[in-house]
């Protein structure tokens, strides 16, 4: 039986070995279900990405159904708004901080607000703001999308 014991450790051994060299593992939270946790991941990789001008993880991590309700009251549609403004230079993001996470789920809905400070190029003109933020995530096919993101601006 000890053999028996030994055999399964190693193909275990090097069925969880790839998984991990191909970044699987990561994703392995994700099949547990929503959590409070991975919600905050998901919008704490939003954020790198907007951080990074990472167009492809921007993407990725919207809904197809995303908005954006910006600091004057404009409604913006559509998952393809920040990264085309990336794209063309009308946007560039340097820095893009969260901090005070708040998260509450409900079933496959989660609410994240965090304050945030973001700075960089908006139309050619350098911006530095501090935000209450907002996003509104969906749990769909094993993942996190953000479907609203709603943006205040904080006067300190």
């Amino acid at each position: 039986m000890v053999n028996g014991v030994i055999i399964i450790t190693i193909i275990a051994g090097f069925l969880l070995v790839p998984t991990r060299m191909f970044g699987f593992a990561a994703n392995a939270a994700c099949i547990v279900g929503p959590t409070v946790e991975n919600a905050l991941a998901a919008d704490q990789e939003l954020a790198r990405a907007m951080r990074e001008n990472d167009t492809v993880a921007i993407l990725r991590m919207l809904d197809k159904d995303w908005a954006v309700i910006n600091t004057k009251g404009g409604l913006g549609e559509g998952p393809s708004i920040f990264p085309a403004g990336v794209r063309s230079g009308y946007l560039t993001r340097k820095t893009y901080e969260l901090s005070e996470p708040r998260v509450h789920l409900f079933g496959n809905i989660a609410l994240v607000t965090t304050k945030v400070k973001t700075s960089g190029t908006f139309a050619g003109k350098p911006f530095d703001v501090k935000e209450r933020q907002t996003d509104v995530l969906r749990w769909s096919e094993g993942r996190w999308k953000c479907v609203l993101t709603h943006e205040t601006t904080l006067s300190e």
